[in-house]
């Protein structure tokens, strides 16, 4: 039999264009996962063919070179070639000790967290304040400082004190002074009005010294929002005397510079009787019968 006779008894296999399907998987394509962020790239792996180099010990710019040339340079001096700025054109690289950065960036940004959740504490204080009272008030003031809070200082005039706000200006540098061991201004006192302010914020806390109380002295800050309530009492005590003695009453006595005012008297009348009344009048009269 001849293979023509083969041919058409053999089956012939369809021809398909079904496409095959990849199972899903259910763990992410790791092609398109996102680069994780490492840091800054150091020595072998900065990659640019041009970098710009600066001495990370006295801050030169060394100009613009190749990566090796830079990195055989950090070499000779025993330090490390970091690359700060990326997408600068060229690159900006610097030739420092990279463990030691590190170290600083990881402590300066906890210093950041912890600068987040300190407070604004506020002092108060007078002209003639005596020198026992601006002890303690600075005593509290440094506390603050101390427990990390920042520090708003107000100076408060009264009647002829404004004539002289040179005094509350020397006394608000004296604070400055006096505090300088645990705080430095961020903002120099200003005058507004009848008050001088100013805000201080805490050194870092290894150059805090303290001046109105032991170094390793503890305190508890809870006591402090205490004297605060006595204080306000106090100052409203002050405020009463001083309106006394000027010869003005407080806000809630009635007998003070308004008694000589004549006092209006309200009379109050019955609408629904003033209506009947009116409505009666409003009759008309009935004939008398004789």
């Amino acid at each position: 039999m001849g293979s023509g006779a083969w041919s058409h008894a053999l089956p012939v296999p369809a021809l398909t264009t079904q496409r095959r399907i990849p199972a899903i998987s259910s763990k992410p394509n790791q092609r398109f996962q996102p680069r994780r962020d490492f840091g800054p790239r150091v020595n072998d792996r900065i990659r640019a063919p041009k970098i710009r180099v600066i001495d990370g010990a006295s801050g030169a710019q060394l100009g613009v070179m190749s990566s090796y040339d830079a990195l055989q340079l950090a070499r000779q001096k025993g330090l490390d070639l970091v690359e700060i700025a990326a997408n600068a054109q060229p690159p900006v690289c610097k030739i420092i000790d990279f463990g030691k950065w590190k170290y600083e960036q990881a402590k300066h940004e906890k210093e950041k967290h912890k600068a987040k959740a300190s407070k604004v504490k506020e002092v108060k204080l007078r002209v003639g304040i005596d020198p026992h009272d601006y002890k303690i008030k600075l005593t509290r003031a440094e506390d603050f400082l101390m427990h990390n809070d920042k520090l708003r200082v107000v100076l408060q005039f009264k009647g002829r004190q404004m004539a002289h706000p040179e005094i509350g200006m020397q006394l608000m540098h004296k604070v400055i002074e006096d505090l300088g061991g645990s705080g430095h201004p961020d903002m120099m006192p200003r005058q507004a009005g009848k008050m001088i302010t100013m805000a201080m914020s805490p050194h870092p806390t290894h150059q805090r010294v303290r001046k109105f109380r032991a170094q390793d002295a503890v305190v508890d800050m809870s006591q402090h929002e205490d004297e605060d309530e006595d204080h306000e009492d106090d100052e409203d005590e002050d405020d009463l005397n001083d309106a006394e003695a000027a010869g003005e009453a407080p806000a809630g006595d009635q007998k003070g510079k308004h008694a000589d005012k004549p006092v209006t008297k309200v009379k109050v009348f019955d609408v629904e009787a003033l209506d009947a009344e009116k409505s009666l009048s409003s009759r008309p009269a009935s004939p008398r019968v004789h």
